[in-house]
């Protein structure tokens, strides 16, 4: 007949199976939280080659048709360049597929901002202004026909009116009457005319 264990105390029997129990199920449970956590790495939808960073891609310039001095295809004032994802980025192409790029296939297609332009050169209209200016030429030129003939039968009003005109044709803060830009090189002396709208960010004035 075997004594019997003290009161109080645990059986040496029944401590490791106990301990090694509690063990397993804690190991157990570790690698399901890692799978879960691997599963869910692998399962990362991979992003659309848009999304990507600066310095993950580099775009082409843009290709400027002669006639209007803006990129070709703009359409309601945007147009579109050819972006190339660096090496070894993957990333889903224009078609949505999945591709590993190695620097050389389009990715997608960045859009740009462009001008709308109806013909109206901006260097002929400023010779019309400085030399034939006192007979109204650059208004009608510019689609001003009332103002043109006023100038014309006042000699530019009497040379103040022409030479005000010349001022604001170089300046472009007179354009075409259609609202249309003036033909310029892209690459020239273009001025972007600011304005302060209702969406203008107005910092405030801190005063000491």
């Amino acid at each position: 007949m075997a004594a019997a264990w003290p009161a109080g105390r645990a059986s040496p029997a029944a401590g490791p199976p106990g301990l090694l129990r509690t063990l397993w199920l804690v190991t157990v449970a570790a690698g399901h939280c890692g799978a879960a956590a691997s599963g869910a790495v692998g399962s990362e939808e991979t992003p659309k080659c848009e999304d990507l960073r600066v310095g993950q891609y580099i775009c082409k310039e843009p290709k400027i048709n002669d006639a209007t001095q803006e990129p070709v295809n703009c359409t309601n004032y945007t147009a579109h360049v050819q972006c190339f994802p660096a090496p070894k980025i993957t990333c889903k192409d224009l078609s949505g597929n999945e591709t590993h790029f190695t620097g050389s296939e389009v990715g997608f297609l960045k859009p740009i901002s462009c001008r709308n332009v109806n013909g109206y050169s901006y260097k002929v209209a400023v010779a019309l202004s400085l030399f034939l200016g006192w007979l109204g030429a650059d208004r009608f030129y510019l689609g001003y026909p009332a103002l043109g003939l006023l100038k014309f039968c006042t000699v530019g009003f009497c040379g103040i009116g022409s030479l005000i005109d010349f001022i604001l044709i170089s300046m472009q803060i007179v354009g075409p009457s259609d609202g249309s830009s003036y033909i310029i090189d892209y690459y020239g002396t273009r001025l972007t005319r600011l304005s302060i709208t209702n969406e203008t960010f107005r910092k405030t004035q801190l005063y000491p």
